[in-house]
């Protein structure tokens, strides 16, 4: 390793990494296989693409190109350098309108591809499900496809030119359509064109029979007829035979109106049956999806999440297009009488038609965990099929996992008969490897009974290469060869791919991981109180790499601002998966790789949300946070921050005291150093007086018990709202009353334990949140809601608790527990008008991943407010903007969406922030002040008039 490492800095390249969490968090892509590299290598340009080829040829070491890391079949892997393609080289470099083409690197991200398209009217056509992460690189080593493929084809159709180098140093330019003398004369395609007469008659029996014919190489593309097209042979070809650095892709006009079409059918077989049908009315796309995937969504995200959709339990989304609206509607309403569905729903409302996409884009994460709540693998992902044939396959399918035992979610890309579905196949248990080896072997002897292909649009990877002879003749085998050993005569660019295959079997990930129950702070209720199941939720679909900026989500922050993998969700899980697996990652817990890993996690909950999977890192870094320094000496931050409660509440005894001793120039900032916290951060003050002081002299004594069927309810006072900004908490009683409520206190202040839960002080944190829950519970039972003001508390309240505490308390408390918004809207109590008000709003990151933000927009949009919702965190997120070592990456962090939306805000416009920490980075980072929901309403309400309760009632 260290020689190579030297090897690689001596020939100029800048950004070689050999450290264990760089090793660990590129160990594995999107598939079932682990490989750990000897080396990670970001090259900047094609020179050092060239010098990493010319040391791995001198020290016969292979090369695994790598873009998105998306690859579910093990194509993005490799034991010796794994060169990340995303890091620098990932630029447009040029858009010819005119021509419709683009010139890109090989890292660039599809969906930036489409924006820099877009002002054109112009777009890259082929957009698999991973396109806000995948690259461009990583499609044309796929030949990926995606929903719109039937519109506008396969990558291998898009792709016009490329420039190659092969591991023998060859540096080549290759355009599509080269016809006879225009291809360039050199030995290597000599050759090629040598091995290519020699199997005429084999190339045009067996390859390139149906669409989605992606095993092996498509050596049809060499025939005499298509023109000996090296170019499009090369896509697909899973950097196996060389590495692409430059590509001229075509891009096509967007169409001027699109609809979609939804489908019900009675199952997905015969969901399938029909897909011949629907392709002869020419759609743009035709994706069939199960009631399965479906279901997931509304219990992850609540029935909301999903547009009303047909009746069926199977449909399938179809997207016509037209020059004029009229002509669309026309087309789309004849695919929904005509094509044998039970029912038929048009969607012309393109937000809802965007998230019902969004679930099917979602699929592969959503069916990560099987029917029956299994963890659910991709070792057999995209089998396709003659589309006419798809339905009898469906049903063979189904039969042939009844067999075995496994369940899976099936969906895809019905319209040219290529099927996604994840299978709960026993890995984790004894005897599992032996049961996806015969498993995924007949799978593939049906798919070839059928005359299929084994991989549709993902390759054959390592999950594959080994069944290839199920599919093809061994004369076809012996072509491959041949054209593996024209490009690559000594194997180094992705050893183990479609050519000598390694055992489909081998190197699996899952397999390895041991069980980890023992001693677990956390339930882990979802993954049978398993730590090591839990982080193996990640399959790497890489989610988390992705600009959710448009989408209102939140999910990684930190990767956002670094752009580096051991910063995403993703790499984490990869990370801890090692440590877990005892393999390059060695110490357990306290090991220097996982704390390297877990520093810039945000714990903004944003994964529990986003990911499909449902990873919860910001559980994972509590968890390993505990294990780490339980009954040890903790960093200074876990004391000042961690305890954050019990010195607010020494410091109300006097806190205008408290307030000029902070702001002693030198004292404070000595104070913050001696804390763990950047000096430049402010502290805020403590509140003269705090919101249960006023709550006893204007309200109410404490929490006196109404009547059963009373509109009590009960107020959780957290610490922030209590000692800090008790504004927040006296404009929700004035909207609470307003609204028919009576509001109650706990007879003493509680804490929810939130800053010991995210700093990993889980012992402590428990026995606060139980007595918490105690003292709620009473009012609970009697059928009191409970408010939470602080969106982190609250989501503590609702999700934390059931894990960190459990019991009918924890369950009872937390179905209870509502904010602000969720409780008005229930009520439909009417806001008071906030017509011709411009909002910009940043949903506190839990608020958004545990409460959800859809009450709060709901209500905002009754009164009329025209609102800019931001996705992505403020960047404070607690304890993590404020502890020394994190101020860049948290400023980084709002510069992604807040800062800019502030600027960009007049002086007017509120900035909704309910969460108390993106408040404190706005009075940080700018000259704004955010403001809490309750004070936007409460602004407008009358003049108040607080009700003062009787004690005696």
């Amino acid at each position: 390793m260290q020689a190579l490492h030297a090897a690689l800095r001596a020939a100029g390249i800048g950004d070689v990494r050999v450290d264990g969490t760089s090793r660990a968090a590129y160990s594995s892509d999107a598939s079932l296989y682990r490989v750990i590299p000897t080396a990670v290598v970001c090259p900047a340009d094609h020179d050092e693409v060239a010098a990493v080829l010319r040391v791995c040829r001198e020290q016969r070491v292979p090369v695994t190109a790598r873009g998105g890391g998306t690859s579910i079949a093990g194509n993005a892997v490799g034991a010796g350098v794994v060169l990340d393609f995303s890091r620098y080289m990932n630029r447009v470099l040029a858009i010819d309108p005119d021509a419709r083409t683009a010139v890109v690197q090989p890292g660039v991200v599809q969906a930036v591809l489409q924006r820099a398209a877009a002002p054109f009217g112009l777009r890259f056509g082929p957009d698999p499900s991973s396109l806000s992460r995948c690259t461009i690189g990583g499609m044309i080593g796929n030949n990926a496809c995606g929903s719109r493929a039937l519109g506008y084809g396969r990558t291998s159709d898009n792709v016009a030119a490329m420039r190659v180098l092969t591991a023998a140093g060859d540096d080549l330019r290759l355009v599509s359509g080269w016809r006879g003398a225009d291809r360039p004369a050199t030995p290597m395609l000599d050759a090629l064109a040598d091995v290519t007469r020699s199997g005429l008659a084999t190339i045009r029996t067996e390859f390139g029979r149906f669409g989605r014919q992606v095993s092996g190489y498509s050596l049809e593309h060499l025939l005499p007829e298509n023109g000996f097209d090296v170019a499009r042979l090369l896509v697909g070809s899973e950097g196996t035979l060389a590495v692409c650095i430059e590509a001229t892709v075509d891009l096509v006009r967007e169409p001027a109106h699109r609809i979609l079409v939804v489908l019900g059918y009675p199952d997905i077989a015969t969901a399938g049956d029909a897909a011949p049908v629907i392709v002869a009315h020419r759609p743009s796309a035709c994706e069939g999806i199960d009631s399965r995937i479906v279901d997931v969504v509304r219990e992850r995200k609540g029935a909301g999440a999903v547009p009303p959709l047909p009746a069926g339990a199977a449909w399938v989304f179809v997207e016509v297009v037209g020059d004029t609206s009229d002509e669309a509607h026309r087309r789309a309403v004849e695919v929904s009488r005509t094509c044998g569905a039970v029912d038929a729903l048009v969607v012309e409302d393109q937000a809802r038609a965007a998230a019902l996409w969004r679930i099917r884009a979602d699929g592969a994460g959503l069916a990560a965990r099987s029917p029956v709540g299994r963890p659910a693998h991709a070792g057999w992902e995209d089998a396709a099929v003659p589309p006419d044939r798809l339905g009898d396959y469906l049903r063979e399918f189904d039969a042939l996992m009844a067999e075995f035992g496994v369940t899976g979610m099936p969906y895809g890309h019905f319209g040219e008969g290529c099927l996604h579905i994840r299978i709960d196949l026993p890995l984790d248990r004894p005897g599992g490897t032996a049961v996806f080896r015969d498993f995924v072997s007949a799978a593939a002897t049906l798919v070839a009974g059928y005359g299929g292909s084994l991989s549709g649009e993902h390759g054959d990877g390592r999950a594959r290469g080994e069944l290839l002879p199920l599919m093809y003749s061994p004369d076809a085998l012996a072509l491959l060869a041949a054209v593996k050993h024209t490009f690559d005569p000594d194997d180094l660019l992705n050893p183990g791919v479609v050519v000598r295959p390694a055992p489909l079997d081998a190197d699996l990930r899952v397999p390895a991981a041991p069980a980890l129950r023992r001693n677990l702070a956390l339930a882990y209720r979802h993954d049978d109180g398993d730590f090591s199941q839990a982080v193996h939720r990640c399959t790497g679909v890489g989610k988390c790499r992705a600009d959710n900026s448009g989408i209102g989500e939140v999910m990684c922050p930190s990767y956002a601002a670094t752009r580096e993998e051991k910063d995403s969700t993703r790499g984490r899980a990869r990370v801890l998966q090692e440590m877990v697996n005892g393999g390059e990652v060695r110490g357990g817990w306290r090991s220097p790789e996982v704390h390297e890993a877990l520093d810039l996690c945000l714990s903004c909950k944003g994964c529990a949300s986003d990911c499909p999977t449902g990873v919860d890192m910001a559980a994972y870094k509590a968890e390993v946070l505990h294990q780490s320094y339980r009954r040890r000496v903790r960093p200074a931050s876990h004391y000042s921050l961690g305890w954050l409660p019990r010195w607010a509440k020494a410091a109300a005894v006097a806190p205008r005291l408290a307030n000029s001793v902070i702001g002693l120039p030198v004292v404070g900032r000595a104070a913050l150093t001696a804390a763990g916290v950047d000096p430049r951060r402010s502290v805020p003050a403590f509140a003269p007086e705090t919101f249960r002081r006023w709550f006893r002299r204007n309200v109410s004594g404490g929490d006196t018990a109404g009547p059963p069927g009373t509109d009590e309810v009960l107020l959780f006072v957290d610490t922030f709202t209590n000692y800090f900004a008790p504004e927040v908490g006296i404009a929700t009683v004035r909207v609470l009353q307003d609204a028919g409520y009576r509001p109650r206190l706990t007879d003493e202040q509680q804490c929810c334990g939130l800053t010991w839960i995210s700093t990993g002080q889980l012992d402590a944190a428990r026995r606060i949140l139980g007595r918490t829950l105690s003292a709620l519970a009473p009012a609970v039972q009697r059928g009191v809601p409970v408010l939470g003001m602080e969106p982190s508390c609250t989501a503590v309240l609702r999700s934390d608790a059931a894990e960190l505490v459990g019991g009918e308390h924890a369950e009872a408390v937390g179905a209870a527990t509502h904010s602000l918004a969720e409780l008005l809207t229930a009520r439909g109590w009417q806001p008071p008008p906030l017509a011709g008000t411009t909002v910009v709003a940043q949903p506190h990151c839990h608020h958004h991943s545990v409460l959800g933000w859809g009450a709060d927009a709901q209500l905002l949009r009754a009164a009329g407010a025209d609102v800019t919702r931001l996705a992505g965190c403020c960047g404070l997120a607690g304890n993590f903007g404020v502890e020394k070592g994190h101020y860049e990456v948290s400023v980084a962090v709002a510069e992604q969406q807040l800062l800019p939306a502030v600027r960009a805000a007049d002086a007017a416009t509120p900035i909704l922030a309910d969460g108390f920490s993106c408040r404190t980075q706005l009075d940080d980072l700018t000259d704004r002040r955010g403001i809490h929901l309750a004070q936007l309403l409460a602004e407008r309400l009358p003049e108040p008039t607080i009700a003062k309760t009787d004690p005696k009632r």
